[in-house]
C-alpha cells in the first residue's frame, strides 16, 4: 500500500520546484501530485530537460529566416546552404549531468548531439568540444582543466 505524504516547501526545494511550479502541477493534474508524480515533473522541468534557467536567454537568439529549413526543437536545426545542400547543427549544454559527472555527462551530451543529427537524416562531418569548466581563477576550474589536458595527451 502506498501512503501519500504532504508536499511541503522542503520537499519542493528538494525537487528544485518553486511554489508557482507546484501550483501549475496541481492545475495540470487537477489534484495534488503524489511523490512519484512530483519527481517526474521535477525531472521534466529541470534545467537539463527544459532549459529552465537558460530558456529566457535562448529565446533572444534568431530562429527563423529564408534559409532556415528546421528551426529549434527536439532535434537538430537545418539550414539551406545552397545548391541543393543543407547543413544540420546541434548544441547541447548538458550542464547538470556534466556537473554531477563531468566526463560521462559530457560524453552523453555528445551522444545526444550525434543522435539528433542522425535523426534529421544527416551524417556528422565534425564535432566540436567546447567544454568549459568555468573561470580559470577558480582553483577547482584549474584542476579540472589540467586533468582534461592530461587526458587528451
Amino acid at each position: 500500500m502506498i501512503t501519500e505524504i504532504e508536499i511541503t516547501p522542503e520537499i519542493l526545494a528538494q525537487h528544485n520546484l518553486t511554489e508557482e511550479e507546484y501550483l501549475r502541477i496541481v492545475q495540470v493534474l487537477g489534484r495534488q501530485p503524489n511523490l512519484t508524480e512530483l519527481g517526474i515533473f521535477s525531472v521534466m522541468w529541470s534545467e537539463h530537460c527544459s532549459y529552465k534557467s537558460s530558456k529566457v536567454h535562448l529565446k533572444r537568439l534568431p530562429t527563423g529566416g529564408a534559409r532556415v529549413l528546421q528551426g529549434p526543437g527536439e532535434n537538430a536545426g537545418i539550414i539551406d546552404i545552397g545548391d541543393g545542400y543543407a547543413i544540420a547543427f546541434k548544441i547541447e549544454s548538458h550542464n547538470h549531468p556534466s556537473f554531477i559527472e563531468p566526463f560521462q555527462g559530457a560524453a552523453t551530451g555528445v551522444g545526444g548531439i550525434l543522435r539528433d543529427i542522425f535523426t534529421m537524416g544527416a551524417r556528422p562531418l565534425a564535432a566540436m568540444n567546447s567544454l568549459r569548466f568555468g573561470p580559470l581563477e577558480n582553483s577547482q576550474t584549474a584542476i579540472a582543466l589540467a586533468f582534461q589536458l592530461l587526458v587528451e595527451r
